[in-house]
């Protein structure tokens, strides 16, 4: 009986450990020294690639390669072997172009061969002229950044009501316009946006005006989101405050000399509770107006802060990470 306890503890000790181990081997988030890690093996174990001369970096996702290989072949393998690892969100090809000619391995074999090395002299002699190549591609970057104080309008897609909504709401909009910079379109039209209410004040029922400020805080398109930073858009409504006092002290003197004309010092009391009381129904009639933002308005917003963003004429993607 005693042997079965034991194997019983035995087999529940096992499973717990095995759960445990399950579980710290799901939850485990690569750093970004194991990611680069994992894109530098897989180039290296590329044969498209014969030469390895092939840096890589990354950060919270966004990989960099750079050095230089022989063809624009070799550079495009590269940016699809990265572009392939888990975990990675988008690959900056920084990879120069190196005509095969200047490879140390390409111009021994040519050495080599007797027969060619009349010929081959004189085409080497004119390879440079191919040296402005790598430049063209260097530039070339998979990523734009958008600079503080650029300004964009959106449109609602939510109501924002103040005497409904609360501070901390969060509201959906679209992009009204394309963001444009070097004649080339950086954020599409419609791309979606989304904002938070900052701060709001209800107009009271006694006195006080409503007042509300929204910030945007989310920008998403192709299948990818980006944080941003803006200016806030600030509304208040009209205050009718004043009027709303004076209407309640006149209701209730008013009320006071009715009832003192009618019943005498008792009437009188009760008469400027019931003149107040009238004066407290104008003034809800007559109280702040309240700030209503219907679906479909036009905001305009700046960036407070710059922010970079894989450029794209469309809003809809598949959501993968995209190669240049």
């Amino acid at each position: 009986m005693q042997s079965e306890v034991s194997r019983k503890l035995c087999f529940i000790l096992v499973s717990v450990l095995l759960s445990i181990g399950l579980f710290v081997g799901c939850s485990h988030k690569p750093t970004d020294a194991e990611i680069a890690n994992e894109v530098q093996n897989k180039i290296n174990a590329d044969a498209n690639i014969p030469t390895k001369q092939i840096t890589v970096g990354n950060s919270n996702g966004v990989v960099t390669l750079s050095g230089s290989v022989n063809s624009d072949m070799e550079r495009a393998a590269a940016a699809n072997d990265a572009s392939q690892v888990a975990d990675v969100k988008t690959v900056v090809n920084n990879l120069r172009v190196t005509p095969a000619a200047n490879d140390p391995m390409q111009s021994s074999a040519a050495a080599s061969t007797p027969m060619q090395s009349s010929t081959v002299s004189s085409p080497v002699r004119r390879q440079p002229a191919k040296s402005s190549r790598p430049e063209v591609v260097r530039t070339k970057a998979t990523v734009v950044t958008i600079p503080e104080g650029t300004s964009f309008s959106v449109r609602l897609i939510d109501s924002i009501d103040s005497e409904k909504n609360k501070t901390g709401d969060r509201f959906r909009a679209s992009l009204e316009s394309p963001i444009v910079a070097q004649s080339r379109v950086i954020v599409p039209k419609d791309a979606d946006v989304d904002g938070q209410i900052l701060d709001l004040k209800s107009a009271g029922h006694f006195a006080g005006r409503s007042e509300i400020a929204l910030a945007l805080t989310g920008l998403s398109f192709s299948g990818k989101s980006y944080e941003i930073e803006t200016d806030q858009y600030k509304k208040e409504g009209a205050s009718r405050g004043t009027r709303t006092a004076e209407t309640v002290g006149g209701g209730a003197a008013v009320g006071a000399l009715i009832g003192g004309l009618t019943g005498g010092g008792k009437g009188a009391a009760i008469g400027a509770g019931i003149g107040a009381g009238a004066g407290t129904g104008v003034q809800a009639v007559t109280r702040g107006q309240q700030v209503r933002l219907p679906s479909e308005s036009v905001l305009e917003f700046r960036l407070s802060a710059p922010v970079t963003v894989e450029p794209s004429a469309s809003s809809r993607d598949a959501g993968r990470a995209r190669v240049e």
